[in-house]
């Protein structure tokens, strides 16, 4: 009996294990069949977004992500276009005018192209044609509006300067002489004084970006052939511009030649959206535009009131700004590719101390109008009580300050917006996707 006990134990010991092993295979199979269900299950979303990525000329990642580079840029550039509408501004010798062709005007405008993808273009992509169209025509709105409102400001600060200070200011004087004549001019944009020429060349080419979205998404290349054959007519033929009722001239911007340079930043904003978020870095390309930036350096800079001896290589005349000349061009081109191409770059646009200039390029159009007013007070107060030590720290001071607060409280107020928004059930979707606008 005990032989036939300890067979039995060790048959009842095999069919314990045999039965384990079982379970465990039949829990195995049944594990695997389930996570093949879920990633069944997941495969048509996931076949979608390949489908997105591989048609859209933006990824629906990055596309959703605003670029810190582009707002610290153009918060520098916004600064210092205030600085540049002021003569005699001592700071004005410092600013991105006296290192190359290129001054503030030409980056603000190339980002403008870029950004403008980025945020139209997803909505293009992901509302279709008349959502994308509505909000570009509301932003037209709102820029015109902007520049009625520092039309309005300025003639009103120019009537209340003369009136007391017996000093009339150049740019207003041609208006204040026919107001009737002038503001109807004005207001259809046919007479565009100086200081407040940058809004109405942004009208306009956002009023064409549409059909450069198109055009970028379907025919790149083709696209950028044709806009450079505009920008090339544009300075063959100097009537090719917008009539300006002020002086008898034409636009200062002449929109068909800056044209251009807003397209190329469209593509830019393409190319950079398919490399994770950056130009592609050519080892060659990035000394060739070295190489150009260090001519127009030395070609450019204001060495006599930097009280050095003169380091210019050649005699050349400045480039044309008003149908942006080839040199001014190729020196924009040249420095953007070197800036949205290096990843040091992208770390240093992270740091807190460059949060200022982040507000400032994301509230852009605000904090432009803040520093256009505070500009036209810099030149009245340095025209009436001169440029003196003290007049240009208060001035540079208290405006760059403001600019810099103005940014910070709009922020705070869009961050305590889309927060409020976020929490309210069924309107997440609208607030991501107003947040790359």
């Amino acid at each position: 009996m005990r032989a036939d006990e300890a067979a039995g134990v060790i048959e009842q010991r095999r069919f314990r294990e045999f039965a384990w092993r079982e379970l465990q295979d039949w829990h195995a199979r049944g594990v695997e069949a389930q996570e093949g269900r879920r990633r069944n299950a997941w495969r048509p979303l996931l076949q979608h977004r390949r489908d997105i990525a591989e048609t859209s000329p933006l990824p629906p990642e990055s596309a959703l992500k605003r670029d810190p580079r582009v707002d610290v840029l153009r918060g520098l550039a916004l600064l210092m276009i205030f600085v540049d509408h002021i003569p005699d501004d001592v700071l004005s010798l410092v600013t991105m005018r006296n290192f190359g062709f290129s001054d503030a005007a030409e980056m603000f405008v190339l980002l403008a192209g870029f950004s403008s993808m980025l945020a139209y273009g997803k909505v293009f992509e992901r509302d279709g044609a008349r959502i994308g169209l509505r909000r570009i025509v509301m932003r037209i709105a709102r820029l015109y509006l902007f520049q009625v409102g520092l039309l309005l400001t300025t003639l009103g600060v120019g009537l209340m300067w003369t009136t007391h200070y017996h000093q009339r200011p150049i740019m207003a004087a041609t208006i204040l002489d026919a107001p009737i004549a002038g503001l109807a001019h004005a207001l259809t944009l046919r007479a565009v004084p100086n200081y407040l020429d940058v809004l109405p060349l942004y009208i306009v080419l956002l009023a064409a970006f549409p059909l450069v979205y198109v055009g970028i998404r379907k025919k790149t290349w083709l696209t950028l052939s044709a806009s450079a054959a505009i920008w090339l007519a544009a300075n063959l033929d100097d009537n090719l511009n917008l009539p300006n009722w002020i002086g008898g001239k034409s636009w200062f911007f002449d929109p068909f030649a800056w044209q251009f340079l807003f397209t190329i930043g469209v593509a830019m904003a393409t190319l950079s959206a398919s490399h994770d978020g950056a130009l592609p870095r050519v080892k060659w390309l990035s000394w060739l535009c070295g190489a150009y930036l260090a001519f127009a350096f030395f070609e450019s800079a204001p060495w006599a009131a930097w009280h050095l001896p003169s380091l210019r290589p050649i005699a050349m005349p400045p480039p044309d700004k008003t149908h942006l000349g080839a040199p001014r061009l190729l020196d924009i081109l040249a420095l953007a590719y070197v800036l949205l191409s290096s990843a040091k770059l992208r770390i240093l646009a992270g740091k807190r101390w460059l949060r200022p200039l982040e507000a400032c390029g994301r509230h852009s159009l605000e904090v432009f109008g803040v520093g256009c007013i505070l500009a036209l007070f810099g030149r009245l107060l340095f025209s009436t009580d001169g440029a003196g030590l003290e007049m240009q720290i208060a001035v540079n001071a208290l405006g760059l300050a403001t600019m810099c607060l103005v940014g910070f409280w709009l922020e705070r107020r869009r961050f305590a917006s889309s927060r409020k928004t976020l929490a309210t059930p069924g309107v997440a979707a609208s607030a991501t996707a107003a947040a790359t606008s």
